[in-house]
């Protein structure tokens, strides 16, 4: 295993976000110097890494002189290349279009941004987030820094590596289907997907028939999470939810936790379901209540519903993509697993709607759940991380998704019942790969989610790349 990271005596130290907010206003750091050791981590970790999909150097720069107002001003972050930002093109991790400069943000990174943080560029990212690994058939595959033998999971992954790497306290992720909560698995980081419309989202992800995408942040440690939801808050609030608040300590109360390790149709491995079990001992210690359940709340094929809402995103890609891209659309540059999933839609789509209503009555079952319990651990994800090649999307389609299904078997679930989430760095397996621990609860109750995992976080302190 080849471990990579930026860690060193420079401005940014070993500081989280809030950190270095801290020093900030001590005056032991400026922001240019913070901004300048931000470029310089990104530089030496991105060869070895593959992280960087744009960068903003001279941007920051200028920004670095003359920050945004905001909590987080001059802390340096990644924004993930799905989401539009002034100035940057959204290239969505694929070959088949050439992206121009966005004109103005977009909705979310208005708020994103809004909180003071400042972006040096954008992240890879699988072709438009459909894969589970960010494997790029001519830029290479995004690798963990934990080893960069292994892939850095999910969407998010040029944003994880990064973070993990040291080269910035905080990035931008997105989750559709696990990829927040996925590279947070495989990378040793907190991933938190929020309650469905916690956040400002731009209006492509706004206007999907069942709004499966949460935007989100990875960090290295529980109280950036919160800070930064804290401060999102203050920026944007979905008042039909309960305000998140400011979370810093542990909560008091003894929770009901129903542990699962059989996922959706494909249970966790041998090793995965026993480090599970020893999680759930060390919640029994800390006071909690933990009963073993056997089966998620889940309708009856939910699996199939699922992937076939998936590929009816990726038919509307395809099926759009010269109106959208004009003269720059390039079809016969998609992957292999963008051109089946489309094509499972076309062969089903007298499937859908019925599909759409099992997805959206979800929502019932996990109310009804969570008047039973608070908490919900599982695994991140049902395996091992996969080698580099595993996941490639150059294979044929058939073979990437039997190997997509059998490793993410559970975390689809939370975006279909819009329920937070969050992944935490609390295993390990027997290669001394990062292995993600999922704690969900019911809409609007991301409190608990943080309070637990600062419970946790202070109980068995996660595993540093730098040790």
């Amino acid at each position: 295993m080849t471990r990579v990271h930026a860690f060193t005596d420079d401005a940014l130290g070993e500081l989280d976000a809030v950190g270095l907010v801290e020093a900030l206003h001590r005056g032991e750091v400026s922001v240019p110097d913070v901004v300048e050791a931000a470029i310089a981590r990104v530089e030496r970790v991105d060869p070895e890494v593959n992280a960087l999909a744009f960068r903003a150097y001279d941007r920051a720069r200028a920004e670095a002189r003359d920050p945004h107002a905001g909590y987080f001003a001059g802390v340096p972050t990644l924004i993930k290349d799905n989401v539009n930002v002034q100035g940057m093109p959204t290239q969505e991790g694929t070959d088949s279009y050439t992206a121009k400069p966005q004109p103005r943000d977009g909705d979310f990174a208005r708020m994103y941004l809004a909180t003071g943080l400042l972006p040096l560029g954008k992240t890879q990212l699988s072709e438009y987030g459909f894969s589970a690994a960010a494997e790029h058939p001519r830029l290479g595959a995004v690798r963990s820094p934990w080893s960069t033998d292994h892939v850095a999971g999910a969407s998010s992954a040029g944003s994880a590596a990064m973070v993990a790497a040291g080269a910035v306290p905080l990035a931008h992720a997105n989750d559709g289907g696990g990829s927040i909560r996925i590279p947070a698995a495989v990378n040793g980081l907190v991933g938190l997907k929020p309650t469905r419309d916690r956040l400002a989202q731009d209006k492509v992800m706004r206007d999907m028939p069942v709004r499966i995408v949460s935007d989100g942040v990875l960090t290295r440690s529980v109280r950036d999470t919160a800070a930064f939801f804290r401060e999102a808050e203050k920026v944007y609030r979905a008042l039909h939810l309960p305000p998140i608040g400011d979370i810093t300590r542990p909560g008091r109360r003894r929770l009901r936790v129903a542990l699962n390790t059989s996922g959706m149709g494909f249970g966790a491995s041998p090793e995965v379901a026993a480090l599970t079990e020893d999680v759930g001992r060390l919640l029994e210690d800390l006071g909690h209540k933990v009963e073993p359940v056997d089966t998620l709340i889940v309708p009856d094929g939910f699996r199939d519903d699922f992937l076939l809402y998936w590929s009816l995103l990726a038919m509307f890609l395809v099926r759009t993509g010269r109106r959208r891209h004009r003269g720059t659309w390039a079809p016969d540059r998609l992957d292999n697993l963008t051109l089946g999933l489309d094509a499972h839609s076309r062969g089903n789509l007298h499937r859908l709607p019925g599909a759409i209503r099992r997805i959206k009555q979800s929502r019932k079952l996990s109310e009804a759940f969570f008047r039973q319990y608070d908490v919900i651990l599982t695994p991140t994800l049902a395996a091992r991380t996969p080698k580099v090649g595993h996941l490639d999307p150059t294979q044929d389609y058939d073979t990437i998704m039997d190997r997509l299904v059998e490793w993410v078997a559970f975390t689809p679930l939370q975006n279909a019942t819009g329920d937070p989430a969050i992944s935490l760095p609390l295993a390990t397996t027997g290669d001394g790969m990062p292995h993600g621990m999922m704690f969900a609860a019911g809409a609007g109750r991301e409190a608990t989610l943080l309070e637990l995992a600062y419970e946790l976080e202070e109980a068995r302190p996660w595993a540093r790349i730098q040790d």
